[in-house]
């Protein structure tokens, strides 16, 4: 299986593409106006402390506060089975606080953030506040596992004592040259992170993480990744720069694409990334999935669509869910969904069926590196299950609730905006000694109004003895109106 990386470099806006096979599997945006905030540690200022929540609101100077829980503050194994102490114990309001961003914004939420932090490089992860040894649980092999325990153990004592350090699944098959370097350098970075922190005002960002190109090489680059594409001569050497220091052995597959069509225009990654932000999905059998994002949750609904099948509707049924199911896992990652996920496969009525569906689904979640957990068929024939929501989704980053319908996915017809003139009117003729109205309104509304809705307006003007004019406003959507007395 081939595997590129393809960088789309922009003025103000980074994007990046993961390829596997022709087929785009991951998607990443950085705009410079909404730059991810996952990483970067704010000297901030506790607002207020809320006893009954175990949590504190922090200022770290941006829109919205941050919301710290306590089970952030304390690291788990260091309280047993004990109860986490009260917030009012850990902090107190107007205090000052060193935290990190676990999770952007989203929605109407704040970032949530720990005191904790981590600060990653090409193979390990340094934790200043913990003494804590470990393994990525992606390195599989036990003697490796072994081996890379014992050796940054041993390098943690003598270059970093006291701090914890956790072993990245890129560390796997690294030297004891690599990890001793990398550990220098965290130790030192976190030094000079330490001392800008001790001086700085509240609401103060001390360290950002790296740019997007930098961090997706950082995190995705390593054996199974054939090549790497930049469309920016400037940006692609910055890459091997930076990949020089960090990941020597990797250069060679960085390369500048100046080809004639955009470098999204490759194995249809701009289609793929528009086709990302619609409700619908179809499959290639015919049916399809209808993609539905809330506040709450996720859900996922399977539809046999214009298929019929050639047998049985069971056949049918278990034919378009083995697709759905492979789909719904790409469809996941590409469009990075987090959180509660709900998926209304067709009825099945063989358990085997169902068994069936859910161990492919299992095995197609299994290539996602953000963790899944997917709970057996539910009673009424749904699958739950948890992604973990490590940053906003592409359709968060992309898109904005609708102006027409302020994002409730609709919009009132044009009989129901009729029938709120109606009432409009009779309101503002018993607050106001108007000679006439004057409704103004856009043109579909306007129209019902003078043909369809005509005798309705006659008999409401007989009833207020006074004349309703119309006027069109092409700017107007469907359902504004505006009633002016006269």
């Amino acid at each position: 299986m081939s595997t590129e990386i393809l960088v789309n470099i922009a003025p103000q806006e980074t994007r990046v593409a993961l390829v596997e096979s022709g087929v785009v599997q991951e998607a990443y945006v950085q705009r410079a106006l909404r730059h991810g905030l996952v990483g970067n540690l704010y000297v901030g200022q506790v607002q207020r402390v809320l006893p009954g929540m175990q949590a504190a609101f922090i200022d770290i100077g941006l829109e919205r506060t941050g919301f710290l829980h306590a089970s952030d503050m304390v690291r788990l194994n260091e309280t047993g089975d004990a109860a986490l102490p009260q917030i009012g114990a850990l902090l107190q309001e107007g205090q000052r606080v060193l935290v990190q961003v676990l999770k952007d914004p989203l929605g109407s939420k704040g970032a949530r953030l720990t005191t904790l932090p981590s600060i990653p490089s090409r193979y390990l992860v340094l934790l200043p506040f913990d003494q804590h040894v470990g393994v990525s649980a992606r390195i599989e092999d036990d003697g490796e596992r072994e081996r890379l325990r014992e050796v940054v153990g041993r390098l943690s004592a003598e270059l970093a004592p006291g701090y914890g350090v956790i072993v990245r699944t890129a560390g796997e098959g690294a030297s004891e040259d690599q990890l001793a370097q990398d550990l220098r350098f965290l130790s030192k970075l976190w030094q000079a992170i330490s001392e800008q922190a001790a001086g700085a005002p509240p609401r103060t960002l001390v360290h950002g993480d790296l740019p997007l190109s930098m961090r997706i090489l950082r995190d995705l680059l390593g054996v199974d990744v054939d090549r790497v594409r930049v469309d920016s001569a400037e940006e692609c050497a910055r890459l091997r720069s930076f990949t020089q220091t960090f990941i020597p052995d990797a250069v060679h597959i960085i390369e500048h694409y100046d080809g004639a069509a955009p470098i999204f225009d490759l194995f249809g990654v701009e289609d793929d990334l528009n086709r990302a932000l619609d409700r619908r999905v179809p499959l290639k059998s015919g049916g399809h999935l209808v993609i539905d994002q809330t506040e709450a949750m996720t859900t996922v609904d399977v539809n046999t669509g214009a298929y019929t099948g050639h047998r049985n509707l069971e056949e049918t049924a278990l034919k378009t869910n083995l697709e759905a199911a492979q789909a719904i896992a790409r469809q996941l990652r590409l469009r990075n969904l987090g959180g509660i996920i709900i998926i209304d496969f067709i009825d099945m009525e063989h358990a085997a069926h169902r068994e069936q569906i859910s161990r492919l689904l299992e095995r197609c979640l299994a290539r996602d590196p953000a963790r899944t957990v997917v709970c057996p068929v539910s009673p009424l024939g749904l699958v739950e299950m948890t992604r973990k929501r490590t940053r906003e989704s592409l359709g968060h980053i992309l898109c904005e609730p609708c102006a027409a319908c302020e994002g409730r996915g609709y919009v009132k017809t044009v009989e129901t905006v009729c029938y709120e003139i109606f009432r409009e009117i009779q309101r503002s003729a018993r607050q106001f000694e108007a000679q006439a109205f004057l409704v103004i309104a856009a043109p579909p509304v306007v129209d019902r109004l003078r043909d369809e809705l005509s005798v309705g307006m006659a008999e409401l003007e007989e009833q207020l003895a006074r004349p309703v004019r119309l006027q069109t406003e092409t700017g107007y959507l469907q359902d504004t109106f505006d009633v002016v007395p006269l």
